[in-house]
């Protein structure tokens, strides 16, 4: 007997989840069944072990822990590899997974006149769907929620014609194995943007409105697409984001509602806003990750590594709990946002 068909012998004699290494494979698959590539055991990368099924939606497979860590991936009838990254199971470990196997694109539909009872107006959601959507339709998903949803993913209603390529990005992300799929939705602004962006009030442009903003976003958006969407609503899968007014307001929204977000990121941020008040008035250390960046070219960068230099001294830690990023030769615009939009996705939403 080889040592594969010995290694399968030894798993299928084990009680589940004793001794063992287990993967749950969440797919409705039909006829076609599922399979388990590896590097280890009676897996290959070249060859699957096949994974047995009840019900034809959730497939197991159970390898002895004696193999120790084990990086695997499902294959569709073993002939369809599973898109993104691969897995890596700990011996011992029991792991569910919801894969997809189609094409890598995800798709936007507009909400529209979407009604804010707070601020007493109506706006469009414009909210981007990822690729398994559809296709797996066990699976939920973390959300990311972002302002100045005009700009994001269509350069024809973008403020000055450019789009942030969102969809796009977050598409490549997946398809390459570097980021865990996402909803993403962008709320629209609306002519009152500079007011319900902001505190009050700047010497010299006013604002105050940013409070019922966020009553808006967190007690009218948030609810609504938990309840129509098939979302993780929790908060270690919920985070949010925006550009210039939309970074301090993503930054002042998860300071104000740390027990619904767990991760913001500032854009170039607008942190000159009246006198610097975001820097001069940190809250102590907040159980959030945030990020900021800041182009070298006219983007408030010198503003930003103040707001930088003040949360170091209050206990965040780069690249754990805080992330600063410089854009050498980047602008105020959204083509350099578009540019480098990775950053804060893959940190936030890294693949596995």
């Amino acid at each position: 007997m080889t040592l594969a068909r010995m290694t399968l012998l030894a798993a299928s004699l084990l009680p589940l989840g004793a001794h063992a290494t287990t993967v749950r494979v969440h797919y409705e698959s039909g006829k076609g069944g599922v399979a388990i590539r590896g590097d280890k055991g009676p897996m290959s990368w070249s060859k699957g072990a096949a994974a047995t099924s009840d019900d034809g939606q959730v497939w197991t497979y159970t390898w002895p822990d004696e193999l120790g860590e084990v990086v695997m991936k499902p294959v569709l009838g073993d002939e369809k590899i599973a898109i993104g990254g691969t897995y890596k199971l700990a011996a011992g470990s029991t792991r569910d997974i919801y894969p997809f196997f189609g094409a890598p694109f995800g798709k936007v539909k507009i909400i529209p006149g979407f009604a804010s009872p707070q601020l007493k107006n109506s706006r469009n959601l414009r909210i981007y769907l990822p690729p398994s959507y559809d296709e797996n339709r066990a699976k939920r998903y973390p959300v990311l929620y972002m302002h100045d949803g005009q700009n994001l993913f269509d350069a024809k209603t973008a403020a000055y014609g450019v789009e942030w390529g969102i969809d796009e990005t977050v598409n490549r992300l997946v398809a390459t194995g570097v980021m865990e799929e996402i909803i993403v939705v962008g709320i629209d602004n609306t002519q009152e943007r500079i007011a319900e962006y902001t505190t009050c009030c700047d010497p010299q442009y006013g604002g105050g409105q940013l409070d019922t903003y966020q009553r808006f976003v967190v007690d009218t958006v948030k609810p609504y697409i938990d309840s129509t969407l098939r979302t993780l609503p929790g908060k270690e899968s919920t985070a949010i984001m925006g550009s210039s007014l939309g970074g301090i307001a993503s930054f002042h929204i998860a300071q104000k509602n740390a027990a619904v977000f767990s991760k913001a990121a500032s854009v170039s941020g607008s942190f000159w806003w009246n006198k610097q008040e975001f820097v001069a008035n940190l809250p102590p250390r907040l159980p959030v990750k945030f990020y900021l960046d800041a182009g070298t070219l006219k983007d408030g960068l010198e503003e930003t590594t103040r707001m930088r230099d003040a949360m170091l001294k209050q206990g965040y830690r780069q690249d754990v709990d805080l992330f600063y990023h410089v854009a050498d030769g980047a602008g105020h615009n959204e083509k350099s946002w578009a540019a480098r939009v990775d950053k804060p996705l893959t940190w936030f939403f890294p693949w596995q």
